[in-house]
């Protein structure tokens, strides 16, 4: 049964949303852990889709096997190549599909620092900015130039070819330009911070440009405390200094869903799972439409 203070969060989070004459959404793992894709965890996706290198090396999480030094390349390829593949084919997660629907008809942009592509499968591109790169996508590790290469269809090619936990010899991808190392184009210590990373930190200074005079609503949307500096803290400093801004975070983590002092009359945190909270905030808006009152 739902508690009062849970539904007072839903109405809140909805007026806000509608009241809102901006909406700058801030997403990150949580967001795709409550879609059921959680990079952190040995759970039974990791296993449906990982499982040969969980088995051989011990690997207990998408990113911790990310990170494995693996012995050869043939093998690191045969891994990242699995990686890509089910980035790209795994079907959209409902908590996005729900949010879409919400922002439906909303004046809004998202900056996410996933990397999973769930955002910019179910959003326009131009709404959103992915500032620590894309999973399908690969750069020289040099890096010797300034571009990036989609690799989903190639990655899928090198899936059919791993024979245990590797990729042929041939098939290791290499740098057109300069025949060395690729890498996948997303933070590490090589990421190519060229025209791409530019241009989406571009498209997101333009959007709160355009607003920063409006009444605008942060939502924060499965942040955790790894990286405060892409979203958190610039969310937390702009609805402090902007007089008509608001900030609503949900994360089921309560360690993680910091409101400071000073926003505590502008500003709301919901210590609550985001799917669910999406699923209510949708269905009340819903409601809501159909009684004529939105």
């Amino acid at each position: 049964m739902l508690t009062q203070q849970y539904q007072d969060n839903i109405d809140t989070t909805l007026q806000k949303i509608e009241e809102a004459d901006a909406i700058v959404v801030g997403g990150a793992a949580g967001m795709s852990a409550a879609a059921g894709y959680n990079w952190y965890q040995d759970d039974d996706n990791f296993r449906k889709h990982f499982n040969a290198f969980a088995e051989k090396y011990g690997i207990d999480s998408i990113f911790g096997g990310f990170y494995y030094r693996f012995r050869t390349e043939e093998e690191r390829w045969a891994y990242l190549a699995t990686l890509i593949n089910f980035v790209a084919e795994v079907p959209i997660g409902q908590p996005y599909k729900d949010l879409n629907k919400i922002l439906s008809n909303k004046n809004y942009y998202i900056l996410t620092t996933n990397q999973d592509t769930q955002f910019s499968q179910e959003f326009p591109e131009e709404k959103v900015s992915a500032i620590q790169g894309n999973w399908t996508y690969l750069q020289c590790g040099g890096p010797c130039h300034d571009e990036i290469y989609p690799y989903a269809e190639q990655a899928k090619e090198l899936c059919a070819h791993i024979d245990g936990t590797k990729i042929p010899s041939s098939m290791v991808p290499k740098c057109p330009k300069c025949g060395g190392q690729m890498e996948l184009w997303v933070r590490s210590f090589v990421f190519l911070e060229g025209s791409k990373f530019r241009d989406e930190h571009k498209k997101y200074r333009e959007f709160l440009t355009e607003n920063q005079h409006k009444k605008v609503l942060f939502l924060e949307l499965g942040v955790g405390l790894m990286t405060p500096m892409f979203i958190k803290e610039p969310f937390w400093n702009m609805t402090h200094r902007w007089p008509d801004a608001y900030y609503i975070t949900i994360n089921p983590n309560p360690e993680h869903n910091l409101l400071p002092e000073e926003l505590k009359d502008k500003g709301l945190a919901v210590d609550e799972d985001i799917a669910q909270v999406m699923h209510d905030v949708l269905a009340e808006q819903q409601k809501k439409k159909k009684q004529g009152a939105v």
